[in-house]
């Protein structure tokens, strides 16, 4: 059987595939109505959205992957016209937002009918250089089968053949000659002759590199991490180099996974640490649609082994953070932004009724896909949408940090399955809140009670030239931070001096403080050193200006002499005319100042319809919104008649007095110090 007949030309399993294959219809609606699938009561203002559960076994999950996905309906529809038109698709933003799930239910969209086998043949010209055939999905098993059987038969005439001879030697030396050793030798030697031409009949069999008969959706490869050969495909090493006894190159070529993917998806996440010189190899393969599999290692025997090109016509989406741009090889970029997307991932979503009915729909797919959770009843759903607006940190927002989410739909799984409760509850989701705090809550909790043993934290009294500012670490977690001020005379000229292992924004922020102090004090400060201490930082430093005004405040008091009152904290940033801009992380600071057991926290205005702290904390503090330098002071200072003088003394400067209109910022992303 010539090697040439076993299989069609790759034209000819073009045509035997399906000819409308190009034209399978997509269907246009992403994203099925949950109000489809359950009763919605009139009323939609509740927190389920108006849906009408007992519990989450209610509710119905749809089948396809593009359906269970929550919010980032921009990114939906982009995978939807992406998968119909096969372009690649580049994915930036927060981690957890649903890069990967997207990655998969493209996969889902892709046509069955366009798969490929890729087989590999020994090439008799040349032992180095494979041979490599594509044939419509399910024909490389029959290839295979129909050369191991014409293999077996020849095998089968070559040992009868082989008897034989075998036989007459023996006959003839034992018979006629009489030298029965002298025909062993012979017999030895005729039967080694034929297993060594055997090899040459099985070399013939060719190897199935890629085998699609049992996928029932296009392939999905994550590629994520992986190294030159489990990505670009390899050699294996062959210990028997020579003599006879080596395997065949062609049986030791392994597919990569931009061969995996032929007619699929590549997934790449975190797209930057990839190897720079994979990237490059990774160009080639999206350009040209083939890439050849040789050794990736010079020191092992596969690397003189090259395939002709095997297929990788791959859909790429690659993913990762912001700053996964910065460190990606330009023309890679190009090459996706040339002949695909790219898309921005949304950490938020508007508070919708129809939002809120996904987000119960995405805890009852959580329960569904781990397969050991109590289904959730409404309470505790309720209490999970509650969480999602929290940790959205904006008004009228839920979250779209969807692991984080699950994660701790899973915890009070955990919990209420280790109660061997029939349901999931409310008080489970409570507990699973407080078990599944981050290692930055944790960290700051400990931290926080180390001070008061150590009675770092001042909570009453007053100080001049002292203020507790407020602080985030990580993502979630909020800390009491003060900060000193000291005011000394100066051996030379005047200058600000800032400890604290400050970071580049918050030296700036600290630059902007010295032109308000500049302005706001009548004392000449050219010849005096103002130091400012972030007190017992820790090893992060200060990033971010969210304490600019804890410190001009503070200065200001220790300039003036007029002290704090050290009953309350104070977080915001603040522009060079003493406007006080909105941060981040609002909601912790003002948890982390109540923990702490202070009284009153001052935030700037524009951050107050992002507060949602516990139901525990709204009587332990007050929140006092602030638009301008003069407000903070105004309640922060002690000491009517001097606090009076100096606040009369900053308006009468400013010509802005404190019932004006808050000033309009935009947001300013997460300027915080951690």
């Amino acid at each position: 059987m010539d090697a040439d007949d076993a299989f069609p030309t790759q034209s000819e399993a073009e045509s035997e595939s399906d000819p409308e294959a190009e034209d399978a219809p997509f269907e246009e609606d992403l994203g099925s109505d949950i109000a489809e699938a359950a009763i919605i009561e009139e009323n939609e203002d509740g927190l389920l959205g108006g849906l009408d559960i007992e519990s989450t076994d209610d509710i119905e999950i749809p089948d396809r992957l593009v359906d269970q996905v929550i919010g980032q309906d921009h990114a939906r529809d982009v995978v939807l016209k992406a998968a119909k038109q096969r372009r690649h698709v580049m994915m930036i933003g927060t981690p957890g937002t649903g890069k990967s799930m997207l990655a998969k239910a493209m996969s889902q969209l892709l046509p069955k009918e366009d798969l490929q086998d890729v087989l590999v043949y020994h090439n008799p010209d040349d032992g180095n250089a494979p041979k490599v055939r594509t044939v419509p999905a399910g024909k490389g098993e029959q290839i295979i089968d129909a050369h191991k059987e014409e293999a077996q038969k020849r095998n089968q005439m070559r040992q009868f053949l082989m008897w034989i001879i075998i036989a007459i030697v023996l006959g003839y030396s034992f018979l006629i000659a009489n030298q029965l050793l002298i025909g062993g030798v012979l017999a030895v030697l005729i039967y080694l002759a034929f297993k060594y031409s055997s090899r040459s009949t099985d070399a013939m069999i060719p190897n199935l590199l890629i085998n699609a008969a049992e996928d029932q959706t296009a392939p999905f490869e994550d590629a994520t991490g992986a190294h030159a050969g489990a990505l670009l495909g390899d050699v294996r090493h062959d210990p028997f180099q020579s003599g006879g006894m080596e395997t065949p190159s062609h049986d030791r070529v392994e597919a990569g996974a931009i061969h995996k993917a032929n007619k699929g998806v590549l997934f790449v996440d975190e797209i930057n640490t990839l190897d720079i010189r994979n990237q490059q190899k990774l160009m080639t393969a999206i350009q040209e649609r083939e890439f050849s599999i040789t050794g990736q290692s010079e020191r092992s025997s596969g690397a003189m082994v090259q395939t002709e090109p095997v297929p990788t016509d791959f859909i790429m989406i690659a993913a990762g953070n912001l700053d996964a741009m910065e460190n990606m090889h330009p023309a890679l970029r190009s090459r996706i932004k040339g002949y695909g997307y790219e898309v921005y991932m949304d950490d938020t979503i508007e508070d919708e009724p129809e939002m809120r009915r996904k987000y119960s729909r995405f805890v009852a797919q959580e329960v569904e896909k781990d397969g050991r959770l109590p289904h959730f009843t409404r309470k505790a759903v309720e209490e999970v949408i509650l969480e999602a607006r929290r940790r959205a940190g904006r008004k009228g927002h839920l979250t779209l940090k969807m692991r984080d989410l699950g994660g701790l739909v899973r915890v009070a799984g955990d919990i209420a399955r280790a109660e061997d409760a029939e349901h999931t509850t409310r008080d489970h989701v409570l507990q699973a809140k407080r078990r599944s705090r981050s290692i930055e809550q944790q960290l700051a909790d400990t931290f926080m009670e180390r001070r008061k043993d150590y009675e770092m934290t001042v909570a009453q009294g007053e100080v001049v030239g002292r203020i507790n500012g407020l602080a985030v670490m990580g993502e979630d977690s909020g800390i009491v931070l003060p900060v000193m001020a000291e005011v000394t005379p100066s051996q030379g000229p005047g200058g600000v001096i800032a400890t604290g292992q400050l970071k580049e924004m918050a030296e700036e922020a600290v630059q902007n403080v010295s032109a308000i102090i500049k302005k706001f004090s009548d004392q000449n400060i050219s010849e005096k050193d103002i130091h400012i201490q972030f007190v017992q930082v820790g090893e992060g430093g200060v990033d971010g200006d969210s304490a600019s005004i804890t410190v001009a405040a503070a200065v200001i008091s220790a300039l003036e002499n007029v002290p704090v009152d050290q009953n309350l904290a104070m977080t915001g940033s603040l522009s060079v005319r003493g406007d006080v801009l909105p941060v981040g992380g609002v909601t912790h600071k003002i948890e982390a100042a109540a923990k702490a057991g202070l009284e009153r926290v001052i935030i700037p205005a524009a951050n107050e319809q992002d507060v949602m702290i516990e139901d525990e904390y709204e009587d332990q503090i007050e929140i006092i919104p602030v638009s301008h330098i003069s407000e903070v002071l105004e309640v922060a200072l002690a000491g009517e008649g001097e606090k009076d003088g100096l606040v009369d003394r900053l308006k009468s400067i400013t010509g802005q007095a404190l019932d004006r209109q808050p000033v309009n910022q935009q947001g300013s992303g997460s300027p915080r110090p951690q």
